[in-house]
């Protein structure tokens, strides 16, 4: 059970890694003429990544807290090496996003199209931005971890699982299904 566990925080590991990667591979192809070059870094920034901050866990686990499955967070410390990363990877795709969202305000006011059309061009960009970069994990890295078993903790818990696991889905509705190109 403890190398399910390991897996397990490799694989969330791995997620908000690629998830950075995806957001930087988009910036450069906006801000570039290429991101081809890149596809080996950003290959080793998604799953290479993730090792080096999830095998010091694992050795700190078996070290520090070798009790259990390793289910439970008893020394916040131990925690951290974990949650450090993933709070890098979610403060580096908001800049992300923001640096994105600027980019297609000065394109979509450079073609002078009617107002009306680049409002609603700029929404459409921005929304689909938002869930392809993880951008509603701002909200939770700013509430922090929350302490005890109250109805806050649970709400904010539910419906962070809520988004994480439709964050896949809506990306593929609207990039593979709603996209014409496709």
């Amino acid at each position: 059970c403890r190398v399910a566990q390991s897996l397990a925080q490799y694989c969330v590991g791995a997620n908000y890694a690629w998830a950075m990667a995806e957001g930087l591979f988009l910036l450069r192809l906006l801000v570039a003429t290429s991101g081809r070059r890149c596809v080996p870094a950003f290959l080793l920034l998604g799953w290479g990544v993730p090792v080096l901050f999830v095998v010091p866990w694992v050795v700190l686990r078996y070290l520090y807290e070798n009790e259990g499955c390793w289910e439970r967070n008893e020394k916040v410390a131990v925690w951290w090496v974990i949650r450090c990363p993933i709070l890098v990877a979610v403060a580096v795709n908001f800049v992300v996003f923001v640096r994105i969202v600027r980019i297609l305000v000065a394109k979509v006011r450079a073609h002078q199209v009617s107002r009306g059309d680049t409002r609603l061009r700029l929404a459409r960009s921005t929304l689909t931005l938002i869930p392809l970069l993880g951008v509603h994990e701002v909200v939770f890295a700013l509430a922090g971890e929350g302490e005890g078993g109250g109805s806050l903790r649970l709400a904010r818990l539910c419906l962070h699982l809520l988004l994480t696991s439709a964050q896949g889905l809506v990306v593929s509705v609207l990039y593979c299904f709603t996209n014409k190109e496709v």
